[in-house]
């Protein structure tokens, strides 16, 4: 039986040296230590030894029980060193690198594109006013002295709130999502005398259908000038100081005759093509122009109205979309680019 046990102890040991993972050493501890093991089993069969034996076999078990033990837990020690060296070598950390900045937001390019313009105008002395999205129709159109009849209080061009007085000369409610921002210059100039010199950048609503060039929720950014001799001359070089301010010195502006209620005279202004400087492009349609704003002098009934005495104040206004200057000025061809939130083209501005 001594030399079972030798044997027995002999090929533990070898198999212990063997073993790859603690999981494989603790079954190898149970088949042989265990109380149904291997050596356990032998020294259930000493009963059957001598007395002069069993002491003797007693002894031989007993040192190859603790060589067994002391195997595996040197064993053990190795395997949670290796396991500890391979952790330390997959999360190892080189100090020595610069660090890594984290990705940083930036403004959108209609951002960027509105601070240039609010800082233009307040180097020209204007102030900035603002106004509700939601606004009364009065000061949308009534004040702006556009007629019930005229198309652009049609239900189908604007959003009207529908739990709202019905207007008796309309038959239409009497609020609505502002469709231009021209509402602001009314509650400006109900409230403070002249000289006025505005802007009133902000949101403005339109049941347009989107395309390239086109959005129901857009940027409108309108100007108000009234003062004592103000004249048509006042309403151009204002404007092309903008246009070359943003979109270089070489930009020339063109004024075509046009018709809004609020303005008398009206005008369009076009800008030589951004894109191709005037030489005719896909862009202007080879035309060499395009179509950006309109604009015109305050007409009496709006100053009246809002308690200017016309004949002693005069005043140009003029609106343009925020969105397409943002075209313009980065050579954007889409406008639902500048509502799509794809990084890939975010991060170029």
């Amino acid at each position: 039986m001594r030399e079972q046990i030798m044997a027995l102890g002999e090929a533990a040991v070898a198999q212990i040296a063997e073993c790859q993972s603690s999981e494989a050493l603790e079954a190898l501890r149970v088949r042989v230590l265990g109380t149904k093991g291997e050596l356990t089993a032998v020294l259930r069969a000493m009963g059957s030894l001598s007395a002069e034996e069993r002491p003797l076999v007693g002894q031989v078990a007993n040192n190859w029980r603790e060589t067994i033990e002391q195997a595996i837990a040197d064993r053990a020690q190795q395997l949670q060193s290796g396991a500890l060296a391979q952790q330390l070598t997959r999360e190892k950390l080189d100090v020595t690198l610069p660090g890594r900045l984290p990705v940083l937001g930036h403004k959108h390019p209609m951002s960027i594109v509105l601070d240039e313009v609010v800082d233009i105008f307040l180097g020209m002395g204007f102030s900035v006013a603002e106004g509700p999205q939601v606004e009364l129709t009065r000061y949308v159109f009534d004040a702006l002295n556009t007629p019930t009849t005229h198309p652009a209080r049609d239900i189908q061009d604007t959003f009207y709130i529908k739990d709202a007085p019905v207007e008796a000369a309309t038959g239409l409610p009497s609020v609505m999502l502002r469709s231009q921002t021209s509402s602001v210059q009314i509650r400006t100039m109900e409230t403070q005398q002249p000289p006025i010199r505005i802007i009133s950048p902000g949101r403005v609503f339109r049941k347009d259908e989107i395309d390239a060039t086109h959005s129901p929720n857009f940027t409108q950014i309108e100007g108000l000038v009234v003062d004592k001799g103000v004249t048509m001359a006042d309403l151009k070089g204002t404007l092309d100081t903008l246009m070359k301010a943003i979109f270089g010195a070489e930009t020339k502006t063109r004024f075509r005759p046009h018709n809004f209620p609020y303005t008398e005279p009206s005008a369009e202004v076009d800008i030589s093509c951004y894109m191709c400087g005037g030489t005719g492009c896909r862009v202007c349609k080879n035309e060499g122009w395009i179509e950006l704003l309109g604009s015109g002098m305050v007409h009496p009934n709006v100053l009246r109205g809002c308690g200017i005495d016309p004949e002693v104040y005069s005043g140009y206004a003029f609106g343009i979309g925020l969105e397409r200057l943002t075209l313009g000025r980065f050579g954007i061809e889409d406008i639902r680019l500048l509502f799509d939130p794809d990084q890939r083209f975010l991060m170029q501005f």
